[in-house]
């Protein structure tokens, strides 16, 4: 596998087109604070991280539908991919839907939201965004 987050985001997107309520991937450090920064913002209710039946980790998402039919997350997209990398400087980082998505950063200073690198003074490889 080339691209982990792309992957990612795709189970999370394939699972809220299915209408399901958990998502199930291989874990990862990456994947678990890209986890917990959707699950700080809303767009997820939880994470669980378990064993799978080799041993290895694997990170369960539950998905937040808070209305029938209508699930937290409406869109997802990978912006900074394998073969062509996107770095921002923390003046030039995005607003997400004039600010109601985010933006993930991957700063010196760790996975963060677009908001928090601003509010740090950051800027870093813009990796996805979130509305």
């Amino acid at each position: 596998m080339t691209d982990p987050i792309a992957d990612f985001l795709t189970r999370i997107r394939n699972a809220i087109m299915a209408r399901q309520s958990d998502v199930m991937s291989p874990a990862s450090r990456l994947r678990v604070r890209l986890a917990e920064l959707l699950k700080d913002e809303g767009y997820i209710s939880g994470f669980d991280l378990h064993d799978n039946f080799d041993g290895r980790p694997e990170i369960v998402l539950r998905l937040r539908w808070p209305q029938p039919g209508t699930n937290a997350i409406t869109g997802l997209r990978r912006r900074s991919r394998p073969g062509q990398r996107v770095y921002v400087g923390h003046e030039r980082i995005p607003k997400i839907r004039s600010g109601l998505g985010i933006a993930i950063l991957s700063t010196s200073h760790g996975l963060m939201t677009d908001r928090a690198a601003r509010k740090a003074g950051v800027g870093g490889e813009l990796l996805c965004e979130v509305w």
